[in-house]
Formats: C-alpha cells, sequence, structure tokens
C-alpha cells in the first residue's frame, strides 16, 4: 500500500505558473514523508488564484523556479504510483515540464476524484470536489495549500480502499472501467450541430447557433460546466465534443452554474490594452463576488483532454 499522494498550487490560468507544490509519501497506510516547496513560476499572480491560496509574487520571491526542483520530485515520484485528486495537478505538472523543456517522470497516475466517485456512490455523479469527500470521511485539512490537499488525496484513497477492500493494483484497474460496473451503456446524447453545407441547414432561423453539449457522465470532468471565449485554435463545435468526451456539460454563455472557462490564449495573455469577451469580464465579476469558476488557456483545455484520453 505504498504510494505517493501529490498536489500544486498555480499562480495564474496558466497551469504551468506552478507556485507551490506538495507531496505526500504514504506506506502501509500511513504518512511517512512530506515535502512543500513554493515556487517561483516566473510569472504574473492573478488576484483571483491570490484569493484561493494566499501566496502573492511576494512570497515566491527568491524562491526555486521549478527546473531546480525537479530533482527532487524525480526522487519522490519516480518508480511509484502518483496520487492527485482529478487530473489538473498532473496536468500542471507536464505543462511546466514542458515549459522548461524538462523530460517527464516516470510514475504511474491514481486519480483519487475518479477512486472517490466508484467507492461512495453518492459521489458517482457529482460532489466529488477534495472538500466534499473529505469531510464524508471524517479527515479535517487546510484547503488550497498544496501539502494540506496532497496529504488530503491519499487519505481518501486510503478511505476508499478500506471502503471496498480493493488495493492498489485493483484500483488502478477499477478507475478505467464504467462508474456502475452492471451499466455499461451509460451515456449522455451529445448534441449536434448542423452541417452548414446540408440542404436543410438554411432553415434555421439567421440567428448565430449557440453550441451546446452534455457532458458524458463517465468523463472524467463529469459535473463541470464549461464556457468558450476568444479566438480558438480549434473550432467551437470540435471544442465543445472534446469537452463533452471528458464529461463537461458544454454552456453558451456565462451563468451562476459556470465552473470553467476556457480562452484563447491569445486572449488570456496580458497584453497591453487587449480587451476581454464579455464572457471572460462577466466570469470575472461573478468570481469577486466569490463564484469558483477556473479559467483556462485553450493549450491547457487540450492537455486537459489529451490526459482524459490516455485514462480512458
Amino acid at each position: 500500500m505504498d504510494f505517493v499522494a501529490i498536489d500544486v498550487e498555480t499562480a495564474n490560468a496558466d497551469m504551468a505558473s506552478i507556485c507551490q507544490i506538495g507531496v505526500a509519501k504514504y506506506s502501509d497506510g500511513t504518512l511517512i514523508e512530506e515535502w512543500s516547496s513554493l515556487v517561483d513560476p516566473e510569472d504574473y499572480f492573478d488576484f483571483r488564484n491570490i484569493d484561493i491560496h494566499g501566496i502573492t509574487e511576494e512570497d515566491v520571491e527568491g524562491k526555486p523556479i521549478f527546473p531546480e526542483l525537479v530533482s527532487q520530485l524525480a526522487d519522490l515520484l519516480n518508480g511509484t504510483v502518483c496520487v492527485s485528486h482529478t487530473h489538473f495537478d498532473r496536468v500542471s505538472i507536464a505543462r511546466a515540464l514542458e515549459k522548461y523543456g524538462l523530460p517527464g517522470f516516470d510514475t504511474t497516475w491514481l486519480d483519487s476524484a475518479r477512486v472517490a466517485r466508484r467507492a461512495w456512490e453518492e459521489f458517482s455523479w457529482g460532489g466529488y470536489g477534495l472538500a466534499n469527500v473529505c469531510n464524508k470521511i471524517g479527515y479535517e485539512f487546510k484547503h488550497h495549500d498544496a501539502l494540506e490537499d496532497a496529504k488530503a488525496s491519499g487519505r481518501v484513497l486510503l478511505a476508499a480502499i478500506e471502503q471496498t477492500g480493493l488495493d492498489i493494483s485493483a484500483w488502478l484497474k477499477r478507475v478505467n472501467q464504467p462508474i456502475d460496473p452492471n451499466n455499461v451503456s451509460t451515456g449522455a446524447a451529445i448534441r449536434r450541430d448542423g452541417n452548414p453545407e446540408g440542404e436543410l441547414y438554411k432553415r434555421k432561423t439567421k440567428r448565430k447557433t449557440k453550441i451546446k453539449r452534455d457532458g458524458n457522465p463517465e468523463g472524467e470532468l463529469y459535473g463541470e460546466i464549461m464556457v468558450f471565449t476568444g479566438a480558438l485554435e480549434i473550432p467551437r463545435r470540435e471544442a465543445a465534443d472534446l469537452a463533452a468526451s471528458i464529461g463537461c456539460t458544454v454552456a453558451a454563455g456565462i451563468t451562476k452554474k459556470t465552473t470553467l472557462l476556457v480562452v484563447g490564449d491569445q486572449d488570456i495573455s496580458k497584453l497591453a490594452g487587449k480587451e476581454k469577451s464579455s464572457k471572460h469580464i462577466k466570469a470575472m465579476q461573478l468570481i469577486k463576488k466569490g463564484q469558483s469558476i477556473r479559467i483556462l488557456k485553450e493549450s491547457d483545455f487540450k492537455e486537459l483532454v489529451n490526459h482524459a484520453s490516455r485514462i480512458a
């Protein structure tokens, strides 16, 4: 029952902008080692991220940059099963390695959110955030501190092992099976937009078609409500299909239910005089009011899809 758990915090919407890393090492169900470090992301800090984790540019001044920590991370991660809650942290690590042209780690990843969705029926189709699951198992922790979140992810896995009797090897197989193994046909009908060249397309109203999708319930990010804005490299319909395939419900506009906003890489950059879209502005207003909306670059969104595809 040996494994490590990891969590990261980021400075802004760029998933490579890691400003804190926490790693917890477990052996035979016991926490035996913990390690954490602030990281200079060599990037700016967004107010939303600061509000979440409380880390500022001043806090990371003089701290190591990511490449200076890779050797320590390799010692902790290589040859292990590495647990993270949802694969945002896994993708952040991958994006940071890519940013600096560094090789990946030799580790087997296990998503504790996918574990929770299969261990407890109440989390199967929603509510499987780290705080909710830890409340269920009676584990208290300081959320959005990288080390605290890493330890909490490890405790979720240990609780699931105790709950189900499945060991880590069994869980590595179980997370790639349907949530309900007796219902392999579970899935949502995905909306498709008509072919603009089709004979009947012109019968639609001239009003611009709003692209919406229902998320695949078995998808890794099922329960997330995603909206796209800005100039994307890929067609919106293709982006929406990709989002739905990993579980996201795709909506046409920002609402109080929105959890993810994907913005074109060019639009999200800190360019002088660059104007945000109306969707981006509305999302920022809701964030200031306390709504939890994660803003992603299009390239990070694509990486999330790629990692989810490798897991499926």
